[in-house]
Formats: structure tokens, sequence, C-alpha cells
């Protein structure tokens, strides 16, 4: 018998009737783009989710993220520091806004930028803070924002694992100048591609707006250079669709979750990630550290794992200053936390609809090597 592959998500789609007969009517309208209706709905619908003030759809979570700093208008070769703990979409933002990007180390407990370390790196041409919610680990705000205002420095936060996290009673996007989601089809919640960034100031709306649909503003108006970032119907029905099984999802993975906690607890050398307590989870990873005392090393497990049909992923390994890309410019920096983390961090499979069975034939494989404290 062929033996059943585990991967590390799974893509979480609504019924498909209900799908298509959301679409039929993109047949009759022959409206696929260009702020359509369901685009306009799907806006309205997740500024009220997250609860932010205000909100951009785009095509995907790099694209929000590269055109809100684009947004700002940073003087060019100005510097913003953000952690080399991510993925290297919010690297590439910075450095495709001909920024330069200062790496700071991050904490053991959360992988999340260390607050405490961000100071010694600003610079009189430093701009800017990206912290990253890792994991949907929610960075320290209060230590976060305190230094931006100091320092008269914005704050745009990576959220794209954050997705529907609250923070002290309010929406993860609340907080800093604005903060980018992704919608990719890996995320808790997709639209098969996707993104957008939540913002307080209303003018930014316009900007981001200009900057999405090619400085479009009226049928002979061009008001500013821009780019095609728009999210189009079929991606927009699909968020509308997957937005009514959000809270059914976010369920699914905790109870996922839950279950890897119990049954790894105690389990020598492995070690967990903790998040804020004062923060709601949305379960979207499961991250283990593999130490000294596991009995075989992260790379070891993953392999073996593998071997046995279940695919993890080293998230994040090599870290981001390491990458060909950036190696000769930032490898030498000090990055002694993250670096240890990304050489031990694995990434568990977690997704919507995962039967307790599977997450019973991963653990068994994870106690093949380690013991019991």
């Amino acid at each position: 018998m062929e033996m059943q592959q585990i991967f590390v998500t799974r893509p979480s789609m609504p019924p498909y009737e209900e799908y298509v007969k959301m679409i039929e009517p993109l047949w009759e309208s022959h409206i696929l783009t260009n702020m359509g209706k369901y685009h306009c709905e799907l806006e309205d619908r997740l500024k009220e989710y997250l609860d932010v003030p205000q909100l951009s759809l785009m095509v995907n979570g790099h694209m929000a993220l590269e055109l809100v700093i684009q947004a700002f208008c940073f003087p060019k070769d100005a510097e913003i520091i953000t952690t080399p703990f991510t993925f290297v979409s919010t690297t590439h933002a910075i450095a495709r806004n001909q920024l330069k990007p200062v790496f700071c180390d991050v904490k053991e407990a959360d992988g999340t930028i260390d607050e405490n370390r961000i100071e010694d790196l600003i610079t009189c041409k430093t701009v800017a803070i990206v912290p990253v919610h890792v994991y949907g680990h929610v960075c320290n705000i209060s230590a976060i924002q305190r230094i931006a205002e100091k320092h008269g420095l914005k704050v745009i936060y990576d959220a794209a694992h954050a997705f529907g996290v609250r923070y002290r009673g309010k929406g993860i996007g609340c907080y800093g100048d604005a903060s980018i989601f992704s919608f990719h089809a890996t995320k808790v919640f997709n639209t098969i591609e996707g993104g957008a960034v939540s913002f307080a100031e209303k003018e930014l709306y316009d900007r981001l707006y200009n900057l999405k649909n090619f400085g479009i503003r009226g049928e002979e108006l061009v008001a500013e250079i821009g780019t095609n970032a728009k999210m189009n119907e079929f991606s927009a029905a699909m968020g509308l669709c997957n937005l009514k099984y959000i809270q059914t999802a976010i369920e699914q993975r905790k109870r996922g979750y839950d279950l890897y906690k119990r049954m790894l607890t105690g389990l020598k050398g492995i070690r967990f990630l903790n998040g804020s307590s004062e923060a709601t989870g949305n379960y979207g990873y499961f991250p283990i550290v593999v130490e000294e005392e596991y009995g075989e090393s992260r790379d070891a497990l993953y392999d073996r794992l593998r071997k046995n049909g279940i695919h993890c992923r080293k998230y994040f390994y090599p870290l981001v200053c390491d990458q060909e890309c950036f190696a000769e410019q930032y490898r030498t920096t000090e990055l002694t936390v993250a670096r240890r983390l990304a050489q031990n961090i694995l990434t568990l499979p977690l997704y919507e609809g995962m039967g307790e069975d599977v997450i019973e034939r991963i653990v068994k494989q994870c106690l093949r090597a380690g013991e019991r404290k």
C-alpha cells in the first residue's frame, strides 16, 4: 500500500457548490477585476472582522508590504530595522524600495524581534521598524511603540501570520502605523492569493489605491506612477466564502495544536515557543525547537519524518541575511539567538480538518528518538 503523504499545510476551501454559486454572476457581468462588487464587499467584511479602521486589499501579502513602505515616501538609502527570522518577502519588500534592511536579533521565547536590541541599531538614517508577528506570536508592541515615538520612526508590522489575532482586546492590525496580512493559500485565511494593508490614516487609502492601480484616478487622469497590485473578483469571492468558516477553521486548528502540545510535552530536548498571554492565537503553525538533549539533530528528525511521508518545514532556515542575495552584505551581523533558533526550528504539519490519527502518526515518529523527562 502506498504511504499517505502528510504535508505541512493544506489550504482551507469552502464547499465546492458554494464557491461555484458565488462566481456564477461573474459570467453574467464579465467584471473580473478593477475593484468590483466582491472586492469592495470583502474589503468591508475584513475591516469588520479584523477590527481595523482602514483596509486596502492587494493581490498578495508581499505587494501589500512593498507598497505600504513605498506609500510612506522614505528617502532612498534610508535604513529600516527588521528581523532576519522571517520569510524572505519581508526583506525583499524593503530592499526593492531601495532601502537598507538592518537586522535585529530575536527572542528565544517566541522568535519575535528583540525590542531590547532595537535602539542600539538606530542611526541618523533609520526611518522605520518592520517587526514580524512570527507564527502569529505578537511582538512587544508597547516597547516598540515607545522606541518609535522617541526616535520619530514609523512602525509597519508584518502580520502575514497573524490573521484574526487579537491583542489586549483589539485587532492586531490596529497597532503601529500600518500592518500587512497575507491571504496566500497556505495561511489560516486565504483568497487563493491575496493580501491587505490595515492602517489608521484615511489619507493612506488613496495613496495605496494609486500605487496598486497604476495611479489611475479617472478615464483620462493618471495621478502618479503605480503598479498593478489589485485583487481580482475570483480571489475576493473565495475570501468571502472562506470568511464564513474562519472561526471553525481556527477552532479545528486549535484542537490539533493542543493535541500536539499534550502529546509532546515532557519529551526531553523538544521546546515550544510561547506567545503573549494577552493575545489570542490563530494556531496557524506548530513549531518545535529541537535541542541537543533530544537525541538527534533537527535535520536528522526532518529527514526521518520525510522518509516516513511527513513533510515538515525548517521555517525559517537559513536566516534571510544568510541567503545568497544578501549574504555578502549581512553574513557578519551578530544574530546569536536568531541563528541558533533557525538551526533548530522545525514546523510540524497543522491544518484545518487534520485528524487525530494523522497527528498521532507524526508524534509517534518524534517519540522514536526522544525520552520523557
